[in-house]
């Protein structure tokens, strides 16, 4: 009972240690190259040709379930057809297709954003 008490307090001070600690630098950075008389458009470089967030996410959601059921499908095939055990072939099949799948998306959302 004690310890779930302990374990969200952990938890939730490590997200906001992370986020602090990124926020901070990322301030004393900008800081510094103002300080040194670097020009503040150095800052937004590299965001203006971006796709927008939510086609990337649509995109890469959709080709992880497709990838998922194509993994059931497979394993389905696999295990009617051939006599590998069936506890060890489905998370392999849905784990192989879903990685191929994001690893399409993430070759698509490179060719979004030319």
């Amino acid at each position: 009972m004690g310890s779930e008490v302990i374990i969200m307090p952990i938890i939730i001070g490590s997200i906001f240690g992370i986020f602090y600690l990124y926020f901070s630098t990322r301030n004393r950075e900008r800081l510094a190259l103002i300080e040194k008389g670097a020009d503040a458009s150095i800052f937004g470089k590299g965001q203006e040709h971006t796709a927008p967030i939510w086609k990337v996410l649509i995109l890469n959601i959709a080709l992880l379930l497709m990838g998922i059921g194509s993994g059931i499908f497979i394993a389905m095939l696999l295990e009617t057809y051939t006599t590998i055990d069936e506890g060890a072939i489905y998370p392999a099949c849905i784990f192989l297709m879903a990685g191929l799948a994001l690893f399409a998306g993430f070759k698509m959302t490179k060719q979004l954003d030319k």
